[in-house]
């Protein structure tokens, strides 16, 4: 077995494989995607902010249907994140526009992308500078309505392990493949973009093997001398380090303030310390000769919280058999991992 064969072993789930069994994504309507930029436009500048509505396409082709239709270099053309394909998204994009130029849309709009606003702005659109998403999901065909709404209060309470999705990984695991022929010499990919792919899906599937052990171990919400705290909506981090804060930032941890973290890998000592840092250097034992491979890419350690609290969460019976949920994820957080702990997914598609 390879380096790769081991690493992509099926993730613990928080509360056991789930019992309840829906159909997903019957059609794109099904997974339904707002995009939060958390941001005010403020009505001026060179680029020119546009939200569209877009059907069953992914990102890089819209953008490039922009690019062509406003006579822009797709290297002008801005987005905030790639979102799914087989979806309907209300997703912005920026394009670089003189000031006295307008865009007629008429020839533009398609029965799969529409414009839904457009605003001037000083800056261009950056990815991941957006709050996060807004997704409406519907399941048909539920097996265990009773199951389903029981697991999904249990969720809003505890969190969500947030591990990355398997859309980060590519289809059959291809890009931790390419990542590891990358390290090993044996793949020289010059595209810059597929290469930065490869290598944040290969630190993206390490992370996951530290939080489904942290799970395993009873590590999912106990705190630690040595752990790593991230608050909550922030990227700012804390190492704990005196045995008398503990009480007072497990309350904190258990209230949602604050998050364990897990490592994305990169060179640099591991921010946690003690027990906390044994832990995960066990965990990661066995990848060592990828995690080097990481370092030697100059890629710096960096944290993620290993539990992620859905926003506004709501769910509806909408058919006989059918139920929608609702919630908002920050950026950067799958919906797929949400509904892989809330049911078992039978494609729809």
């Amino acid at each position: 077995m390879s380096l790769i064969e081991s690493l992509h072993q099926t993730e613990s789930y928080l509360l056991g494989p789930p019992e309840c069994c829906a159909l997903f994504r019957a059609e794109p309507a099904d997974f339904q995607v707002e995009e939060i930029l958390g941001f005010e436009l403020d009505g001026q500048g060179e680029h020119l902010f546009v939200q569209l509505r877009k059907t069953g396409e992914n990102t890089d082709w819209v953008a490039q249907q922009l690019a062509r239709h406003t006579q822009t270099h797709v290297r002008d053309i801005g987005y905030a994140g790639k979102k799914d394909r087989h979806a309907v998204t209300d997703q912005w994009f920026s394009l670089r526009l003189p000031l006295n130029q307008s865009i007629d849309w008429s020839g533009f709009e398609s029965d799969s992308i529409q414009v839904l606003q457009q605003q001037r702005h000083g800056r261009k659109l950056k990815t991941g500078v957006h709050q996060g998403n807004r997704f409406a999901i519907r399941l048909r065909q539920v097996s265990d309505p009773e199951a389903l709404q029981s697991r999904f209060q249990q969720l809003i309470q505890l969190g969500v392990p947030n591990y990355f999705g398997e859309q980060r990984f590519g289809h059959g695991y291809g890009n931790l493949y390419k990542a590891e022929q990358m390290l090993l010499g044996s793949l020289r990919e010059r595209n810059r973009q597929k290469r930065g792919l490869y290598i944040s899906a290969l630190r993206s599937m390490l992370f996951n093997r530290v939080v489904s052990a942290r799970i395993d171990a009873g590590r999912w919400n106990r705190l630690a001398l040595g752990e790593v705290l991230m608050l909550n909506a922030s990227q700012s981090c804390f190492c704990v380090s005196e045995e008398a804060e503990l009480p007072a930032l497990q309350e904190r941890l258990d209230q949602g303030e604050l998050h364990l973290t897990a490592p994305l890998w990169g060179r640099g000592g591991l921010m946690t310390g003690a027990d906390a840092e044994a832990f995960e250097l066990s965990v990661l034992e066995p990848w060592q000769t990828l995690c080097v491979g990481l370092e030697s890419l100059g890629l710096n350690q960096e944290r993620r919280a290993v539990r992620v609290k859905m926003q506004s969460p709501a769910i509806e019976q909408v058919d006989t058999a059918d139920w929608v949920i609702r919630f908002a994820l920050p950026a950067g957080v799958f919906a797929t991992s949400v509904l892989r702990e809330l049911c078992q997914l039978q494609a729809g598609r």
